[in-house]
């Protein structure tokens, strides 16, 4: 009797639990949801982010309000999410530069990989190689021979230390054997700024940040990483026609959630971010700065996260990199 007693039990809990799971997945979200973008209002991310609120607040017939945590390279922000209730009302709009950050701080508090839910990808775009009109240089061949013979005046740029900008230069001078310094600067602005009038050399950005000075023809574009061209830039070559392998390094922007959070509310929330993230308005967005919109489910973008992670650990390792 004790033994079926048991078994009633366990099987009254599992239903009950089943129905919870459900439930969830039926009447969330039970309010507005903050979107938390870890950067300070009026970036490419900050608006991209709007975009993705309002369609998101459509969707699920809920406010989604974008709720700005700029400082620490994104670790205020991302520290903010981690440690909210585990419900899927506060969610965590993050870029490349959330792994490449917790790559090379060792003392954030949080884990990237431990304390937050992936829920979906977004959008993805390469990084462009960019260099000051003052070294008068058109091709990134033509800029390794003159890093060669300057080995002590290539200075590049980055929008701070531990950001995508900075691990991508680190690793384009692991795979080129080239001697750059790293110059941070506080954000991706004072950076650009300093590089069109030559006080630094050459900068690994990010799409939206120097798109418009390359229209502008204030800057000369080298490369594009990875192993394709663009169609924004059809006659500049990848990295990797020009002979540099597996610099296959990009920006992305995504969604994550606390750690713990149901994932029922994971799915909900994976599936409307799919669907709005393929309508004109994202599409066109991220088409007219060179980057794809990226479909998935939450476990494929767990499996990329982690990925990088392992990546930019090693080089940090194999650099040895510090913050400082």
């Amino acid at each position: 009797m004790k033994i079926l007693r048991c078994i009633k039990n366990y099987l009254t809990f599992g239903a009950i639990s089943l129905s919870a799971i459900c439930s969830n997945a039926q009447t969330y979200p039970l309010k507005p949801i903050n979107l938390v973008v870890p950067f300070v209002p009026g970036g490419g991310t900050d608006s991209i982010a709007r975009d993705i609120a309002k369609l998101l607040s459509e969707k699920l017939e809920q406010t989604v309000i974008v709720e700005n945590k700029g400082g620490g390279g994104g670790a205020i922000g991302a520290n903010f999410v981690a440690k909210a209730p585990a419900d899927g009302h506060t969610l965590l709009f993050a870029t490349s530069t959330f792994v490449t950050n917790s790559s090379l701080d060792e003392g954030l508090p949080f884990d990237a990989d431990k304390d937050f839910a992936p829920v979906a990808m977004i959008g993805k775009g390469p990084i462009l190689i960019v260099s000051t009109k003052k070294l008068g240089l058109k091709t990134i061949q033509e800029f390794l021979i003159y890093a060669k013979k300057n080995p002590q005046s290539i200075n590049f740029c980055s929008a701070g230390n531990g950001s995508i900008n900075h691990l991508s230069g680190e690793l384009f001078k692991s795979k080129t054997g080239i001697s750059m310094t790293h110059i941070p600067y506080k954000g991706s602005g004072p950076a650009t700024i300093d590089l069109i009038a030559g006080r630094t050399q050459v900068f690994f950005s990010t799409v939206p940040t120097i798109l418009p000075f390359i229209k502008q023809n204030a800057v000369d574009l080298l490369a594009v990483s990875g192993s394709k061209r663009m169609a924004l830039f059809p006659v500049t070559p990848s990295t990797e026609e020009a002979g540099i392998k597996d610099l296959d390094v990009s920006t992305w922007w995504g969604i994550l959630a606390p750690v713990g959070t149901p994932k029922a509310v994971v799915d909900k929330l994976n599936a409307a971010i799919n669907e709005v993230s393929n309508k004109e308005l994202v599409k066109d967005r991220f088409s007219s700065e060179g980057a794809t919109v990226q479909l998935g489910t939450a476990q494929e973008f767990q499996q990329t996260l982690r990925k990088e992670l392992l990546m930019w650990r090693g080089l940090v390792k194999s650099a040895n990199l510090t913050m400082n």
